[in-house]
């Protein structure tokens, strides 16, 4: 089994809907159950924000704060980490209209938030994620990105990187300045962290379908079947360097094109992830609405079994009013599922009963106005 990563002090000021709050947890799973609107998702919002990143909203640091308060936000968590009990603090500070989220890990300055990925890795499917098989590619695109991220923490540092230098790229040729030393300089460096990205994407996946494909029998949900499009497809079982002078030649090959249109045209914030329904053979964006959300909640447990198998740590899971749309038969074999992972998992809903089958492996609170009750 796979070391148990679990939260046993959780404290919020200012954060959302709550002056402040205080959650004692005992290592249980948590269910958090209560009116819509009463704060349920802003907890499991908290927690994300343990991990890199705009937490499970992506929302701006002045959403997250309370609307009233004199200051920014805080939270504040004590929890059995990966690298052994540790005190986690972040937030931000509104009177510093220039200062970033700050992070504080047992009391000292983190220099960054990858950090964060040291002690823990945070999961989520909230209903937001829903339309993901629907919608654009961007989405698509940011959900594998953060499946990666929870494997290989470098890949946000390097999207970032490319995201920059694309960024400089794409502001020259819009000024007219086709420099080819220049130009030359910043499509290398676009070619060695895009492949990087598109290999760390591919390698992800692959060991997330060996994972689907070992466990399909026995799963009560759909099983999918993944695949990346748009950037270089088929070619990344060529030798990296290989693939970096071709990116790098493609650029360099299609400036003007670029330069017209606005935009890089080509590399790995094109890509789209490809889903289908394996047992149906059937793309997922054509797939009922219940296929669709049966689909995403088996591969992000999927996901969190491959995080386990890999880092030696179960993930913590954040799963928003994920009992909803679930029958009893498989609302029970969910829990299973939650629970043989080895980790925390904290849930929603607006009915405590849709968690009964959880018996005594969770530990339940009543959420109302901003307040939290055991």
């Amino acid at each position: 089994m796979p070391h148990k990563v679990s939260l046993s002090c959780l404290k919020l000021t200012d954060f959302r809907n709550y002056a402040a709050a205080s959650l004692v947890l005992d290592g249980r799973h948590v269910v958090l159950t209560g009116d819509n609107g009463a704060g349920k998702t802003n907890l499991m919002e908290a927690v994300s924000f343990l991990s890199p990143g705009r937490g499970l909203r992506r929302a701006t640091y002045a959403d997250v704060t309370r609307v009233g308060a004199s200051a920014g936000f805080s939270i504040f968590a004590e929890l059995d980490g990966m690298e052994g009990e540790v005190e986690i603090g972040t937030g931000i500070d509104t009177s510093d209209a220039n200062a970033g989220r700050k992070l504080r890990i047992n009391g000292t300055p983190a220099k960054t938030a990858d950090e964060l990925t040291d002690h823990l890795r945070v999961l989520w499917l909230t209903p937001a994620m829903d339309g993901l098989f629907t919608g654009g590619s961007s989405d698509r695109r940011r959900f594998l990105d953060r499946l990666v991220l929870s494997l290989d923490p470098a890949h946000g540092r390097r999207a970032t990187d490319f995201e920059r230098a694309m960024r400089s790229r794409n502001k020259l040729l819009d000024d007219g300045r086709f420099d080819p030393a220049w130009l030359s300089g910043i499509e290398e460096q676009m070619a060695s962290l895009g492949i990087a990205m598109a290999l760390a994407r591919e390698e992800m996946l692959g060991l997330l379908t060996r994972l689907i494909e070992e466990t399909r029998e026995t799963s009560p949900f759909p099983s999918a079947t993944l695949e990346l499009s748009g950037f270089m497809d088929g070619q990344f079982a060529r030798p990296s360097v290989d693939l970096e002078d071709e990116y790098a030649a493609m650029l360099a090959e299609n400036r003007y094109r670029d330069a017209g249109a606005g935009r890089t045209l080509d590399g790995p914030h094109r890509a789209d992830l490809l889903v289908r329904h394996r047992e149906k053979q059937m793309e997922a964006e054509r797939c009922s609405t219940g296929e669709q959300k049966a689909l995403l909640v088996g591969l992000i447990l999927a996901h969190a079994k491959l995080v386990a198998n890999l880092t030696g740590h179960a993930p913590v899971l954040l799963l928003d009013e994920i009992a909803a749309h679930l029958d009893e038969a498989r609302r029970g074999a969910l829990f299973d599922l939650i629970d043989a992972l080895g980790g925390q998992a904290f849930m929603t809903g607006t009915d405590r009963s849709m968690f009964s089958l959880l018996g005594d492996r969770a530990q339940f609170f009543t959420v109302a106005e901003g307040r939290v009750f055991e």
